[in-house]
């Protein structure tokens, strides 16, 4: 075959398959042209997650009637000029390629009112061909209309997730940019119903008030969890938010970084994050964090991914230690706090809190002279009680006779101390023991429910009054696959609407358990 230049429409096609590979990366590039263009208000429409049609409707600057065509053109851009503009990009948008490809992959219609207009104009594209501009009705701003996603390309179609999963990935992008610009208004409906709103004129960045109303989809109880993040590291500077060591998820999904308010998902970002916490939280789970970083824009290269999800920066190593130091001395100073005005409220919503007559002040031991056997093995460590009212000398004489009688060795040692009310200092044959008291009881309690699992199942505790409990639509569908798995565990669950579920029974070996945070 001979060397031939493309057609247009072919080309936008080959550059559609890394600019538009879902739902979701529509609505990111539509929802950025907003941004730039100065929206206050942005409204984002799904039907069947976007696949039949995704709208974005903005009250920005609007387009005129003479740049509507050339928008859809390939290489046209209002975001830059000349190439000295690459290096310090100030806007979403610069590759002017996302328009032209969502119009070479779908049934495309733009209409926009430019703000020194009165008019409203409208073109429509399809199979390469544009009509139009014709008049239009709109108020104010752009709304951009893609329809039938992948009708002339069907395999490309058979490469999208469930509906399911792209709605999800689309709530998962308005989220970002929500997080970023709290002074915009976002709303995304999915089929008639509206699933996200946030965001007002009057939210300042990153005050207490927007702390307060962050969307449930970090998790719940992050605003009651998480410690503010505000730190310069020369010309880099860190901000927002990110949550106790005592708050973390099995994933690191609810992890959102920007970059001078660009959302990007960055490994030199989550890799400080991680680092951040490597001596305090347990290996395998990560933090929840919103964190916002500022570096001058000829400092890192935007311009480094189709979908512009990934950036560089030009000193990764400052970037890395301004991130990691900004995290370390917030964790720090929410220890420093903690330690001041008494650990013991944090053991009090921990689920491997010590009784209070096993909970040892480092200031003096438990006992001041030596006793009885009885007394002797009164210092040796049991953790494997569960959380219960405050018990005497002699009960707590009994229950460490049976941890002698089930644990001759000893392998905690015996306790002489405890610091902090979060650890255990013991002493034994080899040398000193430190004993994290919480992740120990996890541990007794991960036991016993093996085996009780090894036995025939987990008892159940059933609730008088099932707890109602508001979950995403992507946790509904998860707990309702994984619902006879649950309920071998004792935990019963079963739907409760289309976006809540109703606990009607907890695992005994917890005791009495929230069931929001379980």
């Amino acid at each position: 075959m001979p060397i031939q230049i493309l057609s247009d429409h072919t080309a936008n096609q080959i550059a559609a398959g890394e600019v538009v590979q879902r739902p979701a990366d529509i609505a990111r590039e539509l929802i950025e042209n907003a941004l730039d263009a100065g929206a206050a208000t942005i409204d984002v429409t799904l039907e069947e997650a976007g696949v039949k049609r995704l709208r974005v409707a903005d009250d920005g600057c609007g387009i005129p009637k003479d740049e509507l065509t050339l928008a859809l053109a390939r290489h046209a851009t209002s975001k830059i000029a000349e190439a000295d503009d690459l290096l310090a990009i100030n806007t979403f948008g610069f590759r002017g390629e996302a328009l032209p490809s969502m119009a070479s992959v779908s049934k495309f219609t733009l209409t926009s009112l430019h703000h020194k207009s009165n008019e409203a104009w409208q073109i429509c594209a399809k199979d390469g061909t544009i009509e139009g501009p014709e008049p239009a009705a709109l108020s104010c701003g752009t709304v951009v209309e893609v329809a039938d996603l992948f009708y002339n390309t069907p395999a490309r179609r058979k490469f999208l997730k469930t509906p399911r999963t792209e709605q999800q990935q689309v709530l998962d992008v308005v989220l970002r940019h929500a997080l970023a610009n709290p002074s915009v208004r976002f709303t995304l409906k999915a089929d008639g119903k509206e699933i996200f709103r946030h965001g007002s004129p009057q939210t300042d960045f990153l005050d207490e008030e927007m702390l307060a109303n962050l969307p449930a989809t970090l998790g719940d109880g992050f605003a009651k969890n998480a410690v503010a993040v505000n730190a310069t590291s020369g010309n880099i500077q860190v901000r927002g938010w990110t949550s106790l060591p005592t708050f973390h998820f099995k994933t690191a999904q609810k992890q959102y970084f920007f970059v001078n308010g660009r959302p990007v998902k960055d490994k030199l970002l989550a890799s400080a994050l991680r680092q951040a916490y490597h001596d305090r939280m347990e290996k395998g789970r990560h933090p929840a964090a919103v964190l916002f970083v500022e570096v001058p824009p000829e400092q890192v290269d935007v311009n480094v991914h189709p979908a512009k999800a990934e950036v560089r920066f030009r000193d990764s190593q400052a970037t890395f230690g301004a991130v990691h130091g900004a995290v370390r001395q917030a964790l720090d100073a929410a220890s420093k706090e903690t330690g001041a005005h008494g650990a013991a409220d944090l053991l009090k919503t921990a689920a491997g809190q010590i009784p209070p007559s096993q909970s040892l002040s480092s200031a003096s031991p438990v006992y001041q002279t030596p006793e009885p056997r009885a007394a002797e093995t009164a210092q040796s460590l049991d953790l494997s009680m569960p959380p219960a009212a405050r018990v005497d000398r002699q009960e707590q004489a009994a229950s460490v006779a049976w941890y002698d009688e089930k644990n001759e060795e000893h392998p905690l040692g015996a306790a002489l101390a405890q610091v902090h009310g979060l650890y255990v200092v013991a002493q034994s044959e080899e040398g000193l023991i430190l004993v994290d008291q919480h992740a120990a009881h996890e541990r007794i309690v991960y036991e016993k429910f093996k085996n009780q699992l090894a036995e025939g199942g987990v008892e159940k505790q059933i609730l008088l009054v099932p707890e109602v409990i508001e979950v995403t639509d992507a946790q509904a569908e998860l707990l309702e696959k994984r619902h006879d798995e649950l309920a071998e565990f004792g935990l019963e669950v079963e739907a409760f609407g289309p976006t809540a579920v109703a606990v009607r029974a907890t695992p005994a070996l917890l005791g009495s358990v929230n069931a929001q945070e379980l």
